[in-house]
């Protein structure tokens, strides 16, 4: 089968140029937006190859549909924030201020037709740190085996404020007790423009032949923007990371899925509305009561600690029947595995052993208290 380029894609019929029609992204490989499907160019005509397969894309949250700590982040260096499952990191004195938003596209302003995506992900360098030259997005890939002796692609949209150079790279990290890191080049240097554009680049990743895996290894995948100035923004959708040499067309997921697969990693109870409920449990003293909180999907390893949004007395323990009792302290995790947590919630008094209660956001904080556990990679 033939086909010719249009401006919507590709349309079945002969060939209409013996030239090679104009491609989105670098490689021999077009997107056919009607049909998911892929053509590659011999020389003198498209031939329609099956259709693409799901599951490439490696990346989670590559179109930032995901948010479960907020929508705005004032960057820490290596630390997770904002987005899911992406870290951000700049180099310099922290003094400066880069912060992460979500930002929504105007409807039909999509990247590229076809993909009606609601966010975008903006870094902005509200002001520029002592020493700072690089602004750095993130995303580590559980397991260091990960593409190991392949050729990887790693692809994505952008557009900056200004024109400015960015590269983009993945490390072999190994984990704890394993070899030492390992970096590979994809892109070496780039200019950025204020109109979207997908950029790409390929190479293969070392074997491990001969390395440790550690424990929590992961590979990592670093958008780098260099030289930031004051006030500069610099805009990332449609992150792809894949096995072969060229950039196939960005693999769409449903909020569902990719939320289940943020989950795995990180998940936040903000429960908002009138009942505010966090966790059912019973009292075992008159100060003190143990909740549990399954969660979602099954995380990567067991949470060790619990993220608050603030101070104890945005929570308090229903003792039904008889009242709301403040907590005394914000609650801790007792223990947790990979399923479940149980939480310690402290009062002054007014429970009674064995009997059950609820942990609850106080009415004041109850549309901003939340509870988080995090088995991200470290």
């Amino acid at each position: 089968m033939t086909i010719s380029a249009t401006s919507q894609g590709l349309r079945m019929g002969v060939a209409t140029s013996t030239s090679r029609p104009a491609v989105p992204f670098d490689g021999q490989v077009i997107y056919m937006t009607d049909v998911d499907q892929t053509a590659v160019w011999d020389g003198s005509q498209w031939t329609v190859l099956a259709p693409i397969a799901g599951g490439r894309n490696k990346i989670i949250n590559g179109d930032f549909k995901v948010w479960q700590r907020g929508t705005s982040y004032t960057v820490v260096p290596n630390n997770y924030g904002a987005a899911d499952r992406y870290v951000y990191w700049h180099n310099g004195s922290t003094a400066g201020t880069n912060t992460v938003s979500r930002q929504t596209f105007t409807p039909g302003a999509a990247p590229v037709a076809g993909y009606e995506s609601e966010f975008f992900q903006r870094i902005t360098t509200t002001t520029l740190g002592t020493g700072q030259t690089v602004i750095d997005c993130w995303q580590r890939i559980e397991d260091a085996r990960t593409f190991a002796g392949q050729s990887v692609t790693v692809s994505f949209w952008a557009k900056t404020s200004g024109t400015f150079n960015f590269s983009a790279q993945l490390g072999q990290r190994f984990g704890s007790g394993g070899s030492g890191n390992v970096d590979t080049i994809i892109i070496s240097s780039a200019a950025s423009s204020g109109s979207w554009t997908r950029y790409s680049g390929t190479a293969t990743l070392p074997s491990i032949s001969g390395k440790t895996v550690g424990s929590s290894s992961y590979l990592q995948m670093i958008i780098r923007f260099s030289s930031p100035t004051n006030g500069a923004t610099f805009d990332i959708w449609g992150v792809q990371v894949e096995a072969g040499s060229v950039a196939t067309p960005f693999e769409v997921e449903d909020y569902g899925t990719t939320l289940a697969k943020c989950q795995r990693y990180y998940y936040r109870l903000t429960p908002g509305g009138t009942l505010r409920l966090l966790a059912f449990g019973a009292a075992r003293a008159t100060t003190v009561a143990d909740v549990a909180q399954p969660f979602p999907v099954e995380m990567r390893i067991a949470p060790t600690a619990l993220e608050q949004s603030g101070t104890a007395n945005e929570y308090e323990v229903a003792r039904y029947g008889v009242g709301t009792f403040p907590c005394s302290a914000v609650p801790v995790i007792a223990q947790a595995n990979t399923q479940s947590a149980v939480i310690i919630a402290t009062v002054a008094s007014g429970l009674a052993s064995g009997l059950p209660v609820a942990l609850r956001t106080s009415a004041t904080y109850g549309a901003t208290a939340y509870l988080g556990w995090s088995a991200e990679l470290l």
